[in-house]
C-alpha cells in the first residue's frame, strides 16, 4: 500500500493569496497569520504573490487569475463576511464559498477558503487574532500540504 499526504516544507512552493479589503482590520490579522507560517515553512517571500479586492464576492474571480499562472501551486483566499440584519450574508457566503470551488476544480490548483463566515465581529477577531486559532495560518499549512500532495501524485503519475 502506498500512502500520500503533504508535508510542511514550502521550500520552491510559489503561493497566491487574494485578501479582501472588507472588515480588513480583521483580514490583515489573517493575511499576517498566512505569511507567517509561510515564512516559518520556508516559503520564500519572492515566491508570494498577494492580490487585494474590495470585498468576498470578489475573491473567486481574483482567485481565478492567479490559478491560471503556471508558477502557482495553491491560492489562499482571505476574507470575512459577518452577518447582519437582512440575507445579504447568507448570498455573499454562498457565491464565495461556491466560486472557490469552481476555481480550484477548474484550474486544479488548490485553493483554500480563509473566508471568516461569523455572526459577530467578536467571533471574527477571535479567529483572527495573533495566535494558534488564526484561521490564516491553517490555510498557509493547508496550502502547503495540498500543494505537495499534488506534486506528489503528479510525479508517481509520471512513473518517478
Amino acid at each position: 500500500m502506498r500512502e500520500f499526504e503533504g508535508q510542511l516544507d514550502g521550500q520552491g512552493l510559489h503561493i497566491s493569496l487574494v485578501v479582501s479589503r472588507f472588515h480588513e482590520a480583521i483580514t490583515t490579522s489573517l493575511l499576517k497569520g498566512a505569511l507567517s507560517e509561510l515564512a516559518d515553512r520556508g516559503v520564500s517571500e519572492k515566491n508570494i504573490q498577494v492580490a487585494y479586492v474590495p470585498g468576498a464576492l470578489e475573491l473567486p474571480i481574483a482567485a481565478q487569475w492567479m490559478a491560471q499562472k503556471e508558477s502557482c501551486d495553491a491560492v489562499i483566499v482571505l476574507g470575512c463576511v459577518i452577518r447582519g440584519e437582512t440575507d445579504h450574508y447568507d448570498f455573499v457566503c454562498a457565491e464565495a464559498t461556491r466560486g472557490c470551488g469552481r476555481v480550484a476544480a477548474a484550474h486544479d490548483t488548490p485553493v483554500m477558503f480563509g473566508v471568516l463566515t461569523c455572526d459577530t465581529s467578536a467571533q471574527a477577531a477571535a479567529r483572527s487574532g495573533p495566535n494558534e486559532d488564526n484561521k490564516g495560518k491553517h490555510c498557509a499549512e493547508s496550502a502547503i500540504r495540498m500543494a505537495l500532495l499534488r506534486r506528489a501524485l503528479n510525479e508517481t503519475e509520471s512513473g518517478q
